[in-house]
This record gives structure tokens, sequence and C-alpha cells, in this order.
């Protein structure tokens, strides 16, 4: 079967380097594309005369190509390359070694759950509220080289208090920190942890009211409404930041995505 790799070099990872990935990839008779500069991925692997389509990077990067995988009903790789590599962790693989993860080309097939916010599918959380505002801010700012004293003006102001900015299924959200999970996590005070399931078939929202959050209200379900007065909200869809418009449906599609794994040895 004909595949596409996908490579983002800016992704984080530092080993191997892009070429020594892209070598290995082509050494199994994988057709590779690094990214440039001006390249879309989305849109490469929407073009891409592809059987089976593949991404090496961080979050965003997989859950761009792999939202095209669930459009175009193909079979999808995911390679670590980026610095966290939330999905590529919860579905079991490596996270510090990417050659490995070549082996899922000729690996075998898992259907795992797809979250959608509006039209905008993702595989990770979409984070909104004080996280989202600061990825955006840090964004913005990071193009500008002025991260730090950003952030800190944005920390600053969202010490304040703030009253309702959202309703979720018509019921006010006060929480500073809403997210919007694609199966269940494990939470602590900044950190988000493991998923032991991503075939569940449910969302997750959870709610956490301090600046500081120690403890995280849960709340699953298959899809949620959210909506608020200004008609659009700020978001972090995979570490991704984007401007969503509202009322906006949060749901998740069971089974969507054809991941290709490496095979299990007994």
């Amino acid at each position: 079967m004909r595949a596409l790799l996908l490579i983002n070099p800016r992704a984080g990872s530092e080993s191997p380097t892009t070429e020594e990935l892209a070598q290995a990839a082509r050494n199994r008779g994988i057709d590779v594309h690094v990214l440039g500069e001006d390249d879309d991925p989305v849109e490469l692997a929407r073009a891409a005369d592809a059987e089976i389509l593949a991404a090496a990077g961080g979050d965003g990067t997989v859950a761009g190509v792999a939202a095209v995988a669930v459009e175009r009903d193909l079979p999808f790789v995911v390679v670590p390359f980026g610095t966290r590599n939330h999905f590529a962790r919860d579905v079991g693989l490596d996270r510090d070694d990417p050659l490995a993860a070549l082996e899922a080309f000729d690996g075998e097939e898992r259907h795992v759950d797809v979250g959608r916010a509006g039209e905008r599918r993702f595989l990770n959380n979409v984070s909104l509220g004080i996280y989202a505002a600061l990825v955006h801010r840090r964004e913005h700012h990071r193009r500008r080289r002025q991260a730090l004293a950003g952030v800190r003006a944005l920390w600053l102001s969202l010490l304040r208090k703030r009253g309702v900015w959202a309703t979720v299924d018509g019921e006010p959200v006060r929480a500073r920190v809403l997210l919007a999970a694609n199966n269940g996590y494990e939470l602590s005070l900044f950190s988000i942890g493991v998923r032991e399931r991503l075939d569940e078939g449910r969302l997750y929202l959870y709610r956490a009211r301090g600046v500081l959050p120690r403890t995280w209200e849960e709340e699953p379900g298959k899809r949620f409404t959210l909506d608020s007065p200004t008609g659009r909200v700020e978001a972090a869809v995979d570490g991704e930041p984007v401007e969503l418009a509202t009322p906006l449906e949060l749901a998740v599609e069971p089974g969507a995505l054809r991941v290709l794994l490496p095979r299990r040895q007994d």
C-alpha cells in the first residue's frame, strides 16, 4: 500500500534528526514530504495519492493529518516527533523512539475515538478559559519575541475575578478552566496525565474553578453545547491556538480513526 509520511521539522524533536527519520522511512518504501514554511499538512494530506497517511510532529500536526485520515477513511500512522506527543503516548508508543514507530506501517489496525469541536476534529482535548488565553497570548508574543513579558501580563490580569463567560447546555460556566477531552484523563495541578482508554466513546468535560486548580469537576457525555455572550471563544485545540464561533457543539466520534500500531511482541 502506498504510504505518505509528512514530517514537521520544527516540531521540537532533536533525535533522530529530520534527515535520519526521512531516510529510515524511505528505506521502507514510504513516500516522505518534509514540510516547508508555507506547507499546509492538512491540504497536502487531502491531495495525496496515498492509501496510508502518516504524520511525524507534535500533537497539532498529528491531529490535522489524522482528521484528514478520518475524512478519507484511511489508516493513519503517528510518529512522535514533537515536544509532548500526548496522543502517541496514549496509544502506547514510546515517545522517545520515533524510528520504532515506523514499524506501524506493517502493523495492526486499531479504531480509536476522535473528538469534534464544531467542524474541527481533535485527538486529545480542547482547552478554554485561562489555559487557552495563555496559549493565545504566548503565540502572539512569541511572534513578536516578547513571550515572557506578554505571558506575565496576562497572568496578572487573570488573577482578577471573572464572572460568567460561557454556558454549557444552558448552564453558566464560572470555572476559570474548562477542558473538553476525548476520553477520560488523569488530571492534577496544571498537569494532564494519561488516558487509560481511547475507545470508550465518551467526551469528558472538566471544570476547575481556581487559578491553581487542585480539584476538577468531571462530567462525561456524548455531546455538549458551549455558548458565549460574544459569539466566539479563544481555544487551544490539541495545543494549537484557534478562535471558535459559538454556539459550539463538542462531541465524540466513536472509533472514527483507524490507527496503525506496531505489532505486539509475544
